[in-house]
């Protein structure tokens, strides 16, 4: 029973409109255990009948049926399948794989069967002994004599154990003595009880098999049976196909990347630079928020809340308040509170302390003829952190504390302690109750230093002294800040809100900010910033995005060749464009860890250095940085890739086979 039939195949070929047939109504049937030989002249259609047999050309009339079953040559999918279960190829010029070892190349028939990985290369390593190079499994295609490659291509296409081996010219390259052995290994393939179709024009080589079938001008010349096929019954090996699975695409991309390391090492390194840049432009944003927060966690009482009277007496943000508040500079009785006001306050849920005080824009300290003028001179409530005093204690009745670098310019920076217990002259400007300027003067016992350090300076005294300083000097008493304690830190916001909400005759009375609110303020321009110039890197990730896809082109433009023996072995466009996606995608891993290593280090030198001035880690990489990184790297290569691979899916198998 016929395993094989061909009936009334018609293929031309096109130039313009010009229509050239090669073949004409062939009719053909072939049985397993057959070694058919089809002998013929060049362009009498010998190629062309293998690629329809094969299942590698779609562009014809007639039917082709194999085990009973109609191939539709229209529907791609059948025909993959097809040549991946039924067909396997022999070649004239070898078609192994350059980048793979012998052992490899086997390996790319068998990952498209049901065997486990040792089972793969257990049987590639057999076939690979059987046709004799059990001891070059080691080697590269270009490591060996014509001889060689053509027995790794002939253990290749029996590596799947398909029922059908079409050798296209094999022994065209070969010496007489490797033709032999060669026609040996194939007539011993068809007494296993498989089809051998033989494409040749040597007469010496037809007459080795059991048929020898002679086309000319794309027709059947003759055919005549030189004996019968072998009748076997030879145990097959249970291999069945199956389609590739994308483990072995990505270990096929790793093999191509590892095999051109150096060269793919080039656009590792452009990636990685742009990725670390963006990488360590984060992490200098991450480390001045987190500078920023923790100075002014040091010097403020994140469970404080300042609130302030709102002269325009309208609902707007923190950021427009604080805005708003620069507006009454030249008129503070604007922002002056009242006591009902005051304690409106002292009503309100989870607030434990309110404490109304004193916040004056500029003063002038005195001591010995020196003089050190400030600015936003502020009395003292719970709204400074228990630790805002670095020597000394907060102010009592008629005592100060002084900012470190204000006490330094009264002294000097050595002996600035020398001040403490001492009194200095402290002059500031306030108003009367009609808005008259009026001049405050006190002396003051310095009792503690501040190190305001990058926050701005901290001085100043209590409410009760500073109330008292101003009633001596006829100025008004009325507050103009109020400090309102949360009893638990999840309530600041809570409370922030029903302040802002408390109205008066329609207006609303309050405004409020938070530590929150000025570490959101700080840290949104800090983020801003850091977005800047982390863009500004990813410029380089657009350089790095263009020579992925110059790469990939090449590579599909090299690789030609390997994209025609994979589709001929079985494998789908969906398996060659996850080839090129995979290694581009490995590139991208790759340049990812370099660029982790990379930012790293660059951290650890720039803490280094800035430590030594602001006792801080400025620069602070976070995993959802390093995420972020990892991911960008898939995103940029995977789509830089996506191109080239449509194009590598989309070749002709024929075209590609033929590419030098």
């Amino acid at each position: 029973m016929a395993f094989l039939e061909l009936h009334n195949i018609h293929k031309s070929y096109f130039l313009g409109k010009e229509e050239f047939p090669v073949l004409n109504g062939i009719d053909l049937d072939f049985e397993l255990g057959e070694f058919v030989s089809i002998l013929g002249e060049s362009g009498g259609g010998k190629s062309t009948l293998m690629n329809i047999i094969g299942g590698l050309d779609r562009n014809f009339e007639g039917e082709v049926r194999a085990d009973g079953q109609l191939l539709d040559h229209k529907k791609e999918k059948q025909l993959d399948d097809y040549r991946r279960g039924t067909i396997g190829y022999i070649y004239q010029s070898y078609n192994l794989i350059s980048h793979l070892n012998i052992v490899d190349n086997v390996l790319v028939s068998l990952n498209m069967t049901n065997l486990n990985n040792r089972e793969k290369k257990d049987r590639a390593i057999e076939l690979l002994k059987q046709v004799g190079l059990g001891d070059q499994l080691k080697k590269h295609p270009n490591q060996l004599s014509g001889g060689q490659k053509q027995r790794v291509a002939i253990a290749r296409a029996l590596a799947s154990n398909p029922r059908v081996i079409i050798a296209d010219e094999p022994t065209g390259a070969l010496d007489s003595k490797n033709t032999a052995e060669v026609l040996e290994i194939l007539e011993k393939i068809a007494a296993e009880g498989k089809l051998v179709i033989t494409v040749t024009h040597s007469q010496d080589v037809a007459n080795y098999g059991t048929r020898i079938v002679r086309l000319a001008d794309g027709k059947i010349e003759d055919d005549t049976r030189l004996k019968p096929a072998y009748k076997t019954t030879v145990e097959q090996p249970n291999v069945k196909p199956k389609v590739l699975s994308a483990g072995a695409s990505y270990k096929n991309a790793f093999q191509h990347l590892s095999y051109n390391f150096w060269r793919n090492s080039l656009i590792m390194l452009g990636t990685a630079i742009g990725l670390f840049a963006v990488l360590l432009f984060s992490g200098i944003g991450n480390g001045v928020n987190a500078f920023i927060q923790d100075q002014i966690n040091s010097m403020i009482n994140p469970n404080s809340i300042t609130v302030m009277k709102n002269p325009a007496g309208k609902k707007m943000s923190t950021a427009k308040f604080e805005q708003s508040m620069s507006q009454f500079a030249n008129d503070p009785s604007k922002l002056l509170l009242t006591d009902k006001e005051v304690n409106h306050l002292q009503n309100l849920k989870h607030v434990d302390k309110v404490e109304p005080g004193y916040q004056l824009s500029t003063y002038t300290l005195s001591y010995n003829s020196k003089n050190a003028n400030g600015s936003g001179f502020q009395t003292w409530t719970k709204a400074y952190a228990s630790d805002t005093v670095k020597t000394g204690h907060a102010p009592k009745a008629n005592q100060i504390v002084l900012d470190k670098a204000q006490a330094a310019t009264l002294t000097s920076t050595k002996k600035y302690k020398q001040l403490l217990g001492k009194k200095v002259k402290l002059t500031l400007p306030w108003i009367d109750k009609n808005n008259h300027p009026v001049q405050v003067t006190a002396e003051l016992t310095v009792v503690g230093f501040t190190n305001g350090g990058q926050t701005g300076a901290i001085t100043g005294t209590n409410y009760s002294t500073m109330r008292h300083l101003l009633s001596n000097a006829k100025a008004d008493t009325q507050a103009n800040f109020v400090s309102v304690n949360v009893n638990n830190s999840k309530n600041v916001k809570s409370v922030a809100k029903k302040i802002t909400s408390i109205k008066d005759n329609g207006k609303y009375t309050f405004g409020a900010i938070t530590v929150g609110d000025m570490l959101d303020t700080v840290n949104q321009y800090v983020s801003i910033a850091s977005i800047v110039l982390a863009a500004i890197a990813g410029i380089s990730l657009v350089v790095s995005a263009l020579m992925i896809i110059v790469t990939m082109y090449m590579s599909v433009s090299e690789r030609t060749k390997e994209i025609g023996i994979l589709r001929a072995l079985g494998e789908r466009k969906k398996d060659i464009r996850r080839l090129f996606t995979a290694e581009s995608v490995l590139i991208g891993l790759f340049s990812a860890a370099l660029a982790l290593v990379l930012a790293y280090a660059a951290s650890l030198g720039l803490n280094h250095v800035l430590y030594s001035i602001v006792k801080f880690n400025m620069v602070q990489i976070t995993p959802g940085n390093i995420i972020f990184t990892v991911v960008a790297a898939i995103a940029i290569s995977f789509i830089a890739a996506l191109l080239p691979a449509r194009k590598a899916s989309r070749l002709n198998p024929i075209d590609a086979l033929s590419a030098d």
